[in-house]
């Protein structure tokens, strides 16, 4: 099988789960530099990423790289990649750029004369004057550092943390993507009691429910690579096939979700729905102070809500002295509370554990982990 280089991208701040992630599936991985991991890889491996990765957000193919500091650079090294090979006739051909610390700098542009580029090529290869790009859509990135150029082919589509569940909208959800990184550096498992205190449309509940089930991300989405008309359908078959055989169906999760909001409690119950987990969260309408549990050992996971669009100072600081407070009366339970506010260990009025910079989309924040007692071990007797 043919192989080539693939490039996985992530957000800031999580680049080694998605490694991991990478290698757990086989692949042999290469660094991660700037939120991008690259590696070599064949199309059954691409097929398995889409499908299995849980934090990783687009899956490309490299098609070339070279150095360009003018636009007839640009023009001629594009015109030099033999596109019919890669883009069907009729391909529908979009283009996206983006530029650090080069002299390409203007987007608009870049993607003009790439797109010219490529169709002047692919009209003498196909030996016609017109190309009607009425077929398949081909995504075109074209990424310039320090001048230079990478030409990517991406095959995912729409990024990964669209996991296809999430049909209905809340303020300010957070991604799937982020969600599961934050539950993979969790001490959660299938066997812990689990609190979802502000759940809104159900991502942290139904990511780590999906984690537990070992439920891939994307078996229940498609991608753009299984719409090309020169791309066997073998490889999602086999990666959907082994994604249904993977699921662990049956299991017994004590995961709780909770959010004041009536509303998002319903959302978040047809997200759990559409995700093939409703029947292992239990939903309820509860203010965040009223939470409690009867276990002793668990773990809660909180994404309050934040910003001068959501909150005020003063509000925020009462918000987070009530989480205190309601934290504190669960025994030996861990935390993991993800928010941009800066003095939160100070309103808190405790210090993490450990903290951790994320970026939930374009805001920088801090994932803050309270780690808990671990529970104690069970000691099997041989009555025999």
């Amino acid at each position: 099988m043919e192989k080539f280089t693939i490039t996985v991208t992530t957000a800031f701040g999580i680049e080694a789960i998605t490694k991991r992630e990478i290698a757990n599936l086989g692949i042999e991985v290469g660094p991660a530099i700037n939120g991008r991991i690259t590696f070599t890889g064949t199309m059954q491996d691409v097929a398995r990423l889409n499908m299995f990765l849980r934090t990783g957000e687009r899956v490309l193919i490299k098609i070339a790289e070279f150095t360009a500091l003018s636009f007839d650079e640009l023009y001629d090294n594009i015109y030099n990649i033999n596109w019919q090979n890669i883009i069907t006739k009729n391909g529908f051909i979009h283009i996206v750029a983006k530029s650090h610390n080069s002299k390409l700098f203007a987007l608009s542009s870049t993607q003009s004369i790439t797109k010219k580029a490529i169709i002047d090529k692919m009209k003498e290869g196909y030996k016609t004057v017109i190309l009607s790009e009425t077929g398949s859509e081909y995504l075109i990135e074209i990424a310039i550092e320090n001048d230079i150029v990478t030409v990517n082919l991406d095959t995912t589509g729409k990024s990964l943390h669209k996991r296809g569940y999430r049909d209905l909208s809340v303020e300010a959800p957070m991604k799937e993507t982020l969600a599961s990184a934050i539950i993979e550096l969790s001490i959660f498992n299938k066997d812990k009691a689990m609190i979802d205190a502000f759940t809104g449309s159900g991502t942290f509940a139904i990511e780590a429910a999906r984690y537990a089930l070992n439920i891939a991300s994307g078996i229940d989405r498609d991608f753009m690579y299984q719409k090309w008309e020169n791309c066997d359908s073998k490889y999602y078959d086999l990666a959907k096939q082994e994604a249904e055989d993977n699921v662990i169906y049956g299991q017994k999760l004590r995961i709780n979700a909770f959010d004041i909001d009536k509303n998002c409690i319903s959302i978040a119950r047809h997200h759990a729905e559409n995700a093939r987990v409703k029947d292992y969260i239990h939903f309820q309408q509860m203010d965040m102070r009223e939470i409690s549990s009867r276990y002793n050992y668990g773990v809660m996971f909180a994404n309050p809500p934040y910003g001068e669009r959501l909150l005020k100072e003063r509000e925020i600081k009462v918000l987070y002295r009530d989480i205190a407070k309601m934290f504190n009366t669960l025994d030996n339970w861990s935390l993991y509370l993800i928010t941009p506010y800066e003095d939160f260990e100070k309103v808190f009025g405790k210090k993490a554990t450990k903290n951790r910079k994320l970026f939930n989309g374009n805001i920088e924040c801090k994932l803050y982990q309270y780690m808990g007692k671990k529970p104690p071990k069970q000691i099997i007797t041989n009555n025999n």
